[in-house]
């Protein structure tokens, strides 16, 4: 038996083909987040504002983040991030990463990707301090974020690579040096 529609989005609606449903070997189990473990996370959360005077500016959904300073005409500063709030190691490693910014101090490690690279060690530090799982996604996360960083200042001029990021240099540069 065939349908017909009785109006333009019915007709639509018809066009369109079923959505494939993941194989249930495929689909990730439906797991619950643990109710302690969030309030290991929420802890971190008010310990890491209060010890460093950070504050969120914003909650993102994404897990992206970004850590600066303002400086008001008296001289006083605040600090300030934007991160995923911590639900899971990723998230949490991406906060930390960005109260690891005020943590070693703006500015006071140069190029600005190693400043990144203490960062990320920073973060991982408190992670483990803390106990929370460091797994190979957030270790992944790292190495890629310091790939990109370098890469970064390599395309921007950067002449001299510090030591501590020979180990993130991009394969076709690392090539080249060796052929020279």
């Amino acid at each position: 038996m065939r349908r017909f529609a009785d109006t333009l989005w019915d007709l639509l609606s018809l066009e369109r083909r079923p959505r494939r449903i993941r194989s249930a070997s495929r689909q990730r189990p439906a797991r619950p987040r643990s109710e302690a473990m969030q309030k290991r996370y929420d802890q971190l959360v008010i310990d890491m504002k209060e010890a460093w005077g950070v504050k969120v500016h914003k909650w993102r959904s994404s897990t992206s983040g970004c850590a600066w300073e303002l400086r008001d005409r008296n001289g006083g500063l605040t600090r300030m991030i934007e991160s995923p709030y911590p639900r899971g190691p990723m998230s949490c490693v991406v906060f930390l990463h960005e109260i690891g910014h005020h943590a070693i101090g703006f500015g006071k490690h140069s190029p600005r990707c190693l400043e990144e690279y203490f960062a990320w060690q920073w973060a991982i530090r408190e992670m483990k301090a803390h106990g929370f799982n460091i797994t190979p996604a957030v270790q992944k996360r790292f190495e890629q974020a310091m790939r990109y960083a370098l890469s970064k200042a390599l395309r921007r001029g950067l002449k001299r690579v510090p030591s501590e990021l020979l180990q993130f240099m991009p394969r076709e540069t690392t090539q080249a040096m060796t052929n020279i």
